[in-house]
């Protein structure tokens, strides 16, 4: 990795099983990055200066550059960083198809078994917050229904794990094969959350030795080469940088987005943050960077899968 290349900054905190996948990533690449420890709950006043109001974790950052989701941080790593690829067989295409799957329904399930365990033990706070993202503005009849239906919830998350043990049952290292590949990361953020928050993930896990042996196997990849930075410092970094040169719209865009149109980013699944304003900069089929102004920071762009999230025009 060049030395002189502006530093990857990656804004999480140690327990979100989200920025456990984009650690490992980051491990998959050997990147050299910063850590910055943000919050748990809004508000995250260091974090939304750089990012224009998106509070979700992580938030990957390189310069005055700010990379939101973890798609759209998977995407950009292996745009700068292409050896080892994260896409190591012929299949990328079916792989990010997937991805929609392992970020979506298959995590959700996770969280809903996670969070229907804790049950009246969950800090009301943080209840509110994830169970509104995840179960719903009604979320406290939600929990209470997660709770209920807990046995249910496992035998649908039974069900695929077995199909993974399959998968790994011939001896290969990782999904794939022997090279270890974003789907790795994108699965494995989900067992590694099932093992550590729910309090029968271990037992329920162990009926997966196949499975148990591919999570030994990416957990050893480790995160990387890391070393800690402050909020403040990250925002002195994108103050002191200009953001990356933007490519345009694509043709043929279904919502005829302009460069330098002004529009809104918001996740498609409410979940109470505002939404980003800014001006177009890039849009194609995979993502969308606005250019923001921000007091005190100066330029920043900040990135979006375009897949989950929706534009409106500001």
């Amino acid at each position: 990795m060049n030395a002189s290349a502006p530093e990857i900054i990656l804004h999480n905190y140690p327990q979100s099983p989200v920025a456990e996948k984009a650690r490992i990533a980051l491990g998959i690449k050997g990147c050299i990055w910063r850590d910055v420890e943000i919050p748990r709950l809004a508000p995250k006043p260091d974090l939304t200066k750089l990012s224009g109001g998106y509070r979700r974790t992580p938030v990957m950052q390189i310069g005055a550059d700010i990379y939101c989701d973890s798609q759209c941080i998977i995407r950009e790593l292996d745009r700068r960083f292409p050896e080892p690829s994260f896409f190591p067989t012929a299949q990328a295409g079916l792989m990010w198809g997937l991805s929609r799957w392992t970020d979506g329904a298959f995590f959700d399930l996770a969280v809903k078994i996670v969070l229907g365990s804790a049950g009246d033990n969950l800090p009301q706070d943080f209840a509110a917050d994830r169970g509104r993202l995840y179960l719903g503005p009604d979320w406290a009849a939600g929990l209470k229904a997660a709770n209920a239906a807990l046995p249910h919830l496992a035998s649908q998350m039974r069900g695929p794990l077995g199909w993974f043990n399959e998968q790994l049952s011939d001896g290969r290292a990782y999904m794939l094969g022997e090279a270890v590949g974003a789907v790795d990361a994108q699965i494995y953020h989900v067992v590694w959350f099932i093992r550590g928050r729910w309090d029968q993930g271990a037992a329920f896990l162990s009926e997966f030795p196949h499975l148990e042996r591919w999570e030994r196997n990416v957990a050893a990849i480790g995160h990387g080469t890391v070393s800690a930075m402050t909020p403040q410092e990250a925002i002195d970094i994108a103050a002191a940088a200009e953001p990356l040169d933007g490519t345009g719209v694509a043709p043929n865009d279904p919502q005829g987005l302009r460069e330098g149109m002004p529009v809104v980013v918001h996740p498609d699944v409410d979940g109470g943050e505002q939404g980003v304003s800014g001006t177009v900069v890039t849009a194609n089929a995979d993502t969308i960077t606005v250019l923001r102004e921000e007091p005190d920071v100066g330029r920043v762009c900040v990135h979006f899968p375009r897949i989950g999230y929706r534009i409106d025009f500001a």
